[in-house]
């Protein structure tokens, strides 16, 4: 048995229609697994490039969205990637801004792996969580106060559910990306000052692929991660370890 194989697995991929969601959902499919590909605006293109894999719309912008969603189909996998980010210096944040960011990042990911658990635990199975958390879950950055405080918060959730599901049959892991070439970071990487100076921090000496961070979600997706709970993984080239 290839312990990296999801073959037969359905996996359940948030913020599926870009970036690092989109490359989880095709890391996922070409392990072997079905992925519904779910967000706000169309998966076409993801499910396009996985292969076995259809789109949901889903807007997690109410937190309680996929109460219903694990009732109607046996999912096996859950990864939490959607998120938002908004930026302003701590003094002018708007209570706003902080609400709309805490939903999607944070309360979307409890209620979301709560629903997902429930459903796991009535149908005496095995599943696994992947909560997607950042750089800034452990260090403050500057000018994401909500973005920054929701980004530990899911480091901490993690850790929480593990404690509370391991012993009955769910995986509750994270992953911390680094510096990745995607969309959100085009205006840094086109900043040729700031590209050097984070460059120059990273032990690896480039910036991440999404890939990166979908390969790492296949493993702790496979049973070959089955003893790791509540651990936040860094992909980032050794960022945190400079």
């Amino acid at each position: 048995m290839n312990p990296f194989s999801l073959e037969g697995r359905i996996a359940l991929v948030t913020g599926a229609n870009t970036g690092i969601g989109q490359a989880i959902a095709i890391a996922l499919s070409r392990a072997g697994a079905y992925v519904i590909c779910a967000g706000r605006s169309s998966s076409a293109e993801t499910v396009a490039l996985a292969g076995r894999a259809r789109e949901l719309r889903l807007d997690l912008s109410d937190p309680l969205a996929t109460q219903d969603l694990f009732a109607q189909e046996a999912i096996d996998i859950l990864v939490n990637n959607a998120g938002i980010i908004r930026r302003a210096d701590a003094v002018d944040f708007t209570e706003a801004d902080w609400d709309e960011v805490m939903d999607i990042n944070l309360k979307a990911v409890f209620f979301t792996s709560q629903a997902f658990a429930r459903s796991v635990l009535e149908r005496k199975s095995e599943g696994k969580v992947i909560n997607i958390a950042s750089l800034l879950s452990f260090q403050g950055g500057i000018r994401v106060p909500s973005y920054t405080a929701s980004k530990h918060g899911v480091a901490g959730l993690t850790k929480l559910m593990a404690n509370e599901w391991a012993a009955r049959g769910i995986n509750v892991n994270a992953i911390a990306p680094g510096y990745i070439e995607t969309n959100n970071t085009e205006a840094l990487r086109g900043d040729p000052d700031r590209n050097r100076a984070i460059l120059e921090r990273i032990p690896a000496g480039r910036w991440g692929q999404a890939s990166d961070i979908g390969e790492a979600a296949v493993f702790l997706a496979s049973p070959a991660a089955s003893y790791i709970h509540g651990a936040v993984l860094n992909v980032d080239g050794g960022w945190l370890a400079r």
